[in-house]
């Protein structure tokens, strides 16, 4: 099972950044079985394009719910930690489907930041409240609030790095978000105001 693998998107990021950008995937926001993974879905659930395509084909199902199971097991952080050593990656994406779905989970994340200093993770999340309970973050560890959640009213969006869907580019200039819908890494420049193109 390949923990760490590359989408189209962030294989297009990886050769504009000159960089390595990889993801770990979870279902997206229940399980086969019925666990739910994504806990703060609202709106979200009804447009989710982690729910369609290629995230539809048998074996990648499988594929997403053997990582989730391997996720609740203590194997879960060394066996992460020997992927970075093998894929070297510079950056990685932790879900570009499913979500952090418990604290303990999310701590697993937090000790995989810490080992792996020289790696910068990020991830979008509506697990806002893990966060704003004052969770401390590694600084190589970085979080996007993904509006559309149960608790949006928790984002200060003239504080909280936070994205936004829009329906068009020129709507998304217009709010003065930096498009991240088609370079991945944008998501963690300066501006908070992180925007992508629905699609």
């Amino acid at each position: 099972m390949n923990l760490l693998t590359q989408n189209a998107k962030l294989k297009k990021t990886s050769i504009e950044n000159k960089m390595r950008v990889m993801n770990f995937s979870l279902p997206a926001y229940k399980t086969i079985t019925g666990k739910t993974v994504c806990p703060f879905a609202k709106d979200c659930i009804k447009y989710c394009y982690a729910k369609k395509g290629n995230y539809k084909y048998p074996s990648v199902v499988k594929g997403l719910n053997n990582r989730y199971e391997l996720s609740k097991t203590a194997d879960f952080v060394p066996k992460m930690n020997a992927t970075i050593i093998l894929e070297r990656p510079t950056h990685v994406r932790i879900h570009d489907s499913g979500d952090f779905y418990s604290i303990a989970y999310l701590n697993k994340w937090v000790q995989i930041a810490n080992d792996n200093k020289d790696v910068i993770f990020y991830a979008y999340t509506k697990s806002i409240k893990f966060f704003i309970d004052g969770l401390a973050l590694p600084k190589n560890m970085r979080i996007i609030f993904s509006e559309g959640s149960k608790t949006d009213n928790l984002i200060n969006v003239n504080k909280h790095r936070h994205a936004r869907i829009f329906k068009t580019v020129e709507e998304l200039n217009a709010s003065g978000y930096i498009d991240a819908s088609n370079n991945d890494l944008k998501a963690i420049t300066d501006n908070k105001k992180v925007g992508l193109v629905y699609h």
